[in-house]
Formats: C-alpha cells, sequence, structure tokens
C-alpha cells in the first residue's frame, strides 16, 4: 500500500513538473501535456490508479486543491479592473450563465439523447470556464488588460456559481422526491441561503481578520502564508458542511476580499502561492485523467462528439453574443469569448459526483455525464488552449510583441537615443520614466513610452498593456536600479533584469556588496556605469546596429546582441555570451573619429559600420549643439572610460553642481543629465544648450 501511494505521488508531482517545464520551453499550453501525460500514466499503461491508491481520501484531497486554486484565483481579482470592463464582466456573470444552462440543457436532450434529468445537470456543469485553465493560458498569451478582465472575472466568478447551480439540479432530482412543491422550494432557498450566507461571511470575513492582525503586526512573517493557507480550507470546508460545494464560494470570496483590502505583504504571499497552485494544477490534472477508466472511455459515442460540438460551436458562442448584446464590449472581443471557454478542475471533480449519484437515484443516461464533460474539456482545452494566442493577435486584442520587448528605465539623452536606435531595428521597446519632458525626445522619435513611477500601482496597470521581456535600469540612482530589479525579478525572471554597472565596484563584492539576490545583473562591461555612457554621449559616442561578421566591431563596446528571430541577448560579466552567429545584430556604442565634431562623427562612424548613410538622418539627436568642438575620443580598455582632453581654460569663474542626495529620483529622468550639460557648457564659455 505505501509503495503504491509513493509511485502515484511521484509519478503525479515528477511528472505533472515535467510537463510544466517541457510545455514552457516548447511555448505550448501546459494543460495539454497534463492531459496526455494522465492518459498514458494511467488508462493506457496502468502505472497510476488514484482512486486505489488514495482510496477515499482522494475526492477530499481533490477538494481542498480545488479551494487553495480559486482563493488564488481571488487574489487575482482588482475591483478596480471594473473601470474598464465593467459592464461586460456583469453581463458574462449574470446573464451569460442562465443562458448558457438553457442552451447546454437543450443541447443534451436533443443533441446528446440524454433525459431532461442528466441534461439538466450536464448544463449546469458547462456553464464554467475554469480558472485552472483560463489563468495558464492568459499568462502565455499576452492579451490586452480589458480582453484579459472579462475571461478571468468569468472563469473565478462562474465557476463556484456553476458547482452551486450543479448542486442545486441534483437536490431537486434527488432529494426532493418525498416532500410537496411548496415544501421543497422553501426547504431549498433556506438551504440555498444557509451555504451562501456562511460561505460570504467566512470569506470576507477572514479577508477582515487577516487585514487587521497583518496591519497590527500580529503575525510573525513565517506564519503568514500558513495562516492564509489554513483561514482559505477553513472559508472551503465549513460551508461544504451546509451544503455541497458552497465552500468555493468561501475560498473564492477570501480572495477576492483580501486583494482589494491592499494589505501590504500580500504581493510577496501571493507569488508564493502562485508558484504553489501551478504544481496543484499539475497534480489535479492528471490525477483526474489518470483516474478514468477504459470502460468510461468506451461510452464515448456519435451522439457525445456531436454534443461536444454543439458546446464547442453553437452552445456558448451564441451564449455570450446574446448576453453581450447591445453591450460596450467591440464584436471583437464578443467574438474573442465566446470561443474561448475551456473547462477545468471543478467541471471534472463535480461530473465525477454527479453522473454516479444520478445513476444511484435510478436516472437513466447519468453514467454518460461523466464521460461527455471529458470530452468537453478535452476538446476545449485543445481547441481553445491553441487557438487562443492566433486568434488573439488576429482580433488585435494581444499585447504579446513579434520579439522579445525591452524595457528601459530612465530617460537621459544616451538612454533615449538607445532606445530610438533599438525601435528603428525592430525591437519592441518601452521607455519608462516620470519626468515628462525627459520623454519628449523618445516620443518624437515614435519610441512608445510610460510616465510613472515604475513601483507605482499606475505601472503596473501600463506595463499589462506592454509587457517586457527585459528590463535595463539606466537611472543615475544605483540603488533605485537595484530596488527596480529587485521588484520586477519574480515576475520576469531572474536572469532577465539587468541595471548598469555601479560607480564603485565594491558594491559588486561578493561579500560586502549589494546581494544578487536584492540587485540584476550588470549589463555588459563593468566600465559603463551611467557617468561613463553620459560622458561619451556628450562626446559625440552614439549607439548603432551592426551585422554581426561587420567589420571594426569587435573592439567596439557592445551593449546587446538581437539574436535570429527577435531574441535578446545580454552581454554581462556575471554569464557567458554566446559567440554571435551569422544573422545576429550587435548593438554597439561606436567612438566619433578623430577630429570630427560629437554629431558628424558618430554619424559617419555608425555608418561605416553599418553600411547605412540615412538612418540617422531620420532620427532624432538627443543631444545639443555646442558652440566649440571636443577633442578626439579613443576606444580605451574595458575597465577604464576614455576622458576627452580638457576645454581651454574659461575667463569666467566655474559653476559647480551642489552634491545630489541618493534619494533625489528627478536626476535619473534626464533633467539632472540637461541641467549638468548645461551647465558644463557655461563652465567651458560655450553658449548653453537651449
Amino acid at each position: 500500500m505505501e509503495q503504491g501511494v509513493a509511485t502515484a505521488v511521484l509519478c503525479i508531482v515528477a511528472g505533472g513538473v515535467a510537463a510544466q517545464v517541457v510545455a514552457a520551453r516548447l511555448r505550448v499550453p501546459a494543460i495539454v501535456l497534463l492531459l496526455g501525460l494522465g492518459f498514458l500514466v494511467g488508462p493506457v499503461l496502468g502505472l497510476l490508479h488514484p482512486s486505489e491508491a488514495f482510496g477515499p481520501n482522494l475526492r477530499p484531497l481533490i477538494g481542498l486543491a480545488v479551494a487553495v486554486v480559486v482563493f488564488e484565483g481571488g487574489l487575482a481579482l482588482d475591483l478596480r479592473e471594473l473601470r474598464a470592463a465593467g459592464g461586460g464582466v456583469l453581463r458574462l456573470t449574470a446573464i451569460a450563465l442562465p443562458i448558457n444552462f438553457v442552451l447546454g440543457t437543450l443541447a443534451a436532450y436533443w443533441v446528446g439523447g440524454m433525459l431532461w434529468g442528466p441534461a439538466a445537470v450536464f448544463g449546469a456543469i458547462l456553464v464554467v470556464t475554469g480558472p485552472t485553465v483560463i489563468l495558464p493560458l492568459l499568462r502565455h498569451a499576452r492579451l490586452e488588460r480589458r480582453s484579459a478582465s472579462f475571461l478571468k472575472w468569468e472563469a473565478i466568478v462562474n465557476d463556484p456559481v456553476g458547482a452551486i447551480l450543479t448542486a442545486i439540479v441534483i437536490e431537486v432530482l434527488v432529494g426532493s422526491g418525498h416532500r410537496s412543491g411548496g415544501e421543497a422550494v422553501t426547504d431549498l432557498a433556506l438551504h440555498l441561503a444557509e451555504g451562501i450566507g456562511a460561505a460570504a461571511i467566512l470569506g470576507v470575513g477572514s479577508a477582515f481578520l487577516v487585514a487587521w492582525a497583518f496591519r497590527r503586526d500580529l503575525v510573525p512573517e513565517t506564519l503568514k502564508t500558513p495562516l492564509l493557507l489554513a483561514l482559505a480550507f477553513v472559508a472551503y470546508a465549513v460551508p461544504n458542511l451546509l451544503m455541497h460545494e458552497a465552500g468555493l464560494i468561501g475560498a473564492t470570496a477570501f480572495g477576492i476580499a483580501l486583494a482589494n483590502l491592499h494589505v501590504a505583504g500580500i504581493a510577496e504571499l501571493r507569488r508564493f502561492k502562485e508558484a504553489l497552485v501551478v504544481l496543484l494544477v499539475s497534480c489535479l490534472f492528471v490525477v483526474l485523467t489518470a483516474d478514468l477508466d477504459l470502460a468510461v472511455l468506451g461510452k464515448l459515442s456519435l451522439p457525445i462528439l456531436a454534443l461536444t460540438a454543439a458546446t464547442l460551436f453553437v452552445v456558448r458562442p451564441a451564449a455570450i453574443w446574446l448576453a453581450t448584446w447591445r453591450s460596450d464590449m467591440t464584436w471583437r472581443e464578443r467574438l474573442f469569448v465566446g470561443w474561448i471557454g475551456p473547462r477545468g478542475i471543478v467541471a471534472a471533480a463535480v461530473a465525477g459526483l454527479a453522473g454516479p449519484r444520478l445513476s444511484e437515484a435510478g436516472y437513466a443516461g447519468g453514467d454518460l455525464i461523466q464521460p461527455t464533460v471529458f470530452a468537453v474539456i478535452v476538446a476545449t482545452v485543445f481547441a481553445h488552449g491553441f487557438s487562443l494566442g492566433p486568434l488573439a493577435r488576429r482580433l488585435g486584442l494581444s499585447v504579446a510583441a513579434d520579439a522579445e520587448r525591452l524595457a528601459i528605465v530612465g530617460a537621459s539623452p544616451w538612454s533615449s537615443e538607445l532606445a530610438a536606435t533599438l525601435h528603428e531595428a525592430g525591437v519592441p521597446v518601452l521607455l519608462i520614466d516620470t519626468y515628462p519632458g525627459a520623454l519628449r525626445a523618445a516620443r518624437s522619435a515614435g519610441v512608445p513610452t510610460l510616465q510613472a513611477e515604475l513601483l507605482s500601482r499606475h505601472a503596473e496597470e501600463g506595463l499589462a498593456n506592454q509587457p517586457p521581456d527585459y528590463l535595463l535600469a539606466a537611472t543615475r540612482d544605483e540603488l533605485y536600479n537595484a530596488l527596480v530589479c529587485t521588484r520586477l525579478g519574480p515576475e520576469l525572471g531572474r536572469e532577465r533584469v539587468y541595471q548598469l554597472a555601479p560607480s564603485a565596484d565594491h558594491l559588486l563584492h561578493a561579500e560586502t556588496g549589494v546581494s544578487r539576490d536584492l540587485r540584476g545583473k550588470v549589463l555588459a562591461d563593468g566600465g559603463l556605469d551611467f557617468e561613463t555612457l553620459a560622458e561619451r554621449h556628450r562626446a559625440g559616442w552614439r549607439f548603432s546596429v551592426a551585422p554581426a561578421g561587420a567589420a571594426d566591431v569587435a573592439a567596439t563596446p557592445c551593449l546587446l546582441v538581437i539574436r535570429t528571430g527577435g531574441r535578446l541577448d545580454f552581454p554581462s560579466p556575471e554569464h557567458e555570451l554566446g559567440i554571435p552567429e551569422q544573422g545576429d545584430r550587435l548593438v554597439l556604442l561606436v567612438a566619433p573619429r578623430r577630429g570630427a565634431r560629437p554629431e558628424t562623427d558618430a554619424r559617419s562612424n555608425a555608418d561605416a559600420a553599418t553600411g547605412e548613410t540615412d538612418r540617422h538622418a531620420r532620427r532624432p539627436q538627443f543631444t545639443c549643439n555646442r558652440a566649440a568642438s571636443t577633442a578626439p575620443i579613443h576606444l580605451a580598455a574595458a575597465t577604464e572610460s576614455p576622458k576627452p582632453d580638457a576645454p581651454a581654460p574659461s575667463s569666467r569663474p566655474p559653476v559647480r553642481l551642489p552634491r545630489r542626495k541618493a534619494s533625489a529620483r528627478w536626476w535619473s529622468s534626464g533633467l539632472g543629465e540637461t541641467l549638468e550639460a548645461g551647465l558644463h557648457d557655461c563652465e567651458r564659455g560655450a553658449r548653453p544648450r537651449s
């Protein structure tokens, strides 16, 4: 017995995680591989029999796992999203659900050949669109915020409602035979009020309890995650004692209420729960598909396949179009939401309980519910999983770029020119700064910009519409750069967040410097800090894109490699950069020619490296003309930045900038850089730039 349980756990956990990793590498929906793995180790090879391994404890364990999943889904629901998508969300949850129920019941009766009782149960089960499937697909497809809100809210809100509706239908069919009509309706209404009322009170009350305790520092940090999990289990288990599946409402309400109370530290705890949910979803899909019996699969027939097709192509699209008629949703959004509706864990779990209960009550056709629901689950997972991304791009509802997108934080003259260079090279780029004047030059070059404090909620909403794949923190404030990388590292990946080299080498020391966990990777050569890049840009150095095989690029500083296919690769002293191949392009920092003016020098050098002669004429120059020319700049060794020759002494007294504080964030926006350059002109006796 113990060996059987150990084998089951090994197949479930190890196989599920392996399927997730392979799906991430292949960029395919993980649910597809999980279903295939479950069928393989279960009905096909017979290696895993969850019902035999776990016995009567299997269903309660599945229920607790589903409670954690819907709780984490509730944490993802922000009521502020309703400002843009509230009308559509209301129609999808309040109007589309009963229409789906009616149309699903009619399809099961007329197309599937079921009796009215089993047909009504089937219609109730299929009103749900599982968050266990929708949320991973949304992360993979990168929809624009409004369309994603429609699918996310519908899935998370309708999931417990659909389970409750199924329980009500079964109660009407099975539990009310010995009572009169009025008495049965009254008892059912009281039963429903008890279950839903207890779920709502426990869910919302638990959220306020957590907020009260966390804000008063009554719970140690190490106990916060266990406390949230325990309360989620309580919000699920207690209402289930009063009414079957009412606990899903309690767990969902707990998550939604807690997310919108904005308790400090919940974001960190949520990241842990996201990882836990990935593991649980992997295990659930493997368990439920492996537990299928070949006898059940043998009941698949032509009417069941026809009912599956009717559910995909008729029932849901018709329900969504009727529910959203004359709404604020566009026809593209209605078409998209009408097609995308995969079913998940809750539908499978409820079907596994509803079918046997109807069969025990003597309803013919009750044994067809489970195979029919699983046929719909498999069909929707495959059809919607593979079509969601392409359909969203076709309808213009996706924010995913054709190539990997880079977000640059801090709009100084040199970083603005870097963003323009990447934009012209076809690299999706987003320049972020709090100061609108610093973004003006980049906007004039057509570069997408975001005026926001990156650590604010406003920036989160802006990044949701232009999600980056990589981040470069390029402000003057080194500690702020590290903070930004620390904040976005868990979301983008810690190997995908970069910051400029610090001006002091000891900050990178393994023992006395800033910990690698609290900063990003250092970009390019360790000598390219903010001051060096700013000084070189003032001296006439410019960014250019050259083929990997171009001449005279070996000694030129390289900041980025654009791989064939749009993948980005950043040189860093903290990892080994792959050798550029044929077709790759290099983003270089090109020095001016000896004796030339900075503007014409950089332009001619860039043209020589890339073979282009007119591209720089179209690009706005992110520097100001000076009255005097700058001495030639020679490319120095990697660890030492070149310095221009000292200008002729001026008869004016020197103008010195006051020493800035580390917290002066306005400096990183480019305003401080412009002021410094203007005072530098005055110090040299030149006419200040405008």
